[in-house]
């Protein structure tokens, strides 16, 4: 850990790796979206819901297990969720209980999930991955997951 500077600010080897680390993502997450967007017809928010819901038992979760991984206010998530029904990618069956919102990926959802996935994981090998050497990549990881157990606490 690295602890240089005066109390509050960073110096310039800290705001100069900041700085560097912020454009990168940056960069990376909209390229990934407007790619995704033209090659796929998927939005970021469609991309993760389909991965989520692809995984799941049956197919299906309810709003609140979806909003935990789709980093999405609620309000917002719903209706999204509801376009993404409207749009033939999620169905929505009827409630247990009438109170608990489900959503039910489709064959259509699964087409596209099935069609947007390798376009996915060749972006990241093209634009992360295939630009590191194999020390590179395990730092990544290791680097990721450190910042990552600090969040999650």
């Amino acid at each position: 850990m690295t602890s240089s500077g005066t109390a509050g600010w960073l110096d310039e080897r800290d705001q100069h790796a900041w700085q560097v680390f912020f454009e990168m993502q940056d960069l990376f997450w909209r390229r990934m979206a407007q790619s995704l967007s033209r090659e796929a017809g998927l939005s970021e928010p469609d991309f993760v819901v389909l991965t989520v819901l692809s995984e799941a038992p049956g197919g299906r979760l309810r709003a609140y297990e979806l909003s935990a991984v789709a980093q999405m206010e609620k309000t917002r998530l719903h209706h999204h969720l509801n376009r993404m029904v409207q749009r033939g990618l999620l169905t929505r069956p009827a409630d247990v209980d009438g109170r608990v919102a489900v959503f039910e990926i489709t064959a259509t959802g699964r087409a596209a999930f099935g069609r947007a996935a390798p376009i996915r994981a060749a972006h990241v090998r093209r634009w992360l991955l295939d630009r590191l050497d194999d020390d590179q990549v395990v730092a990544l990881e290791e680097i990721s997951q450190a910042v990552l157990a600090g969040l999650r606490t």
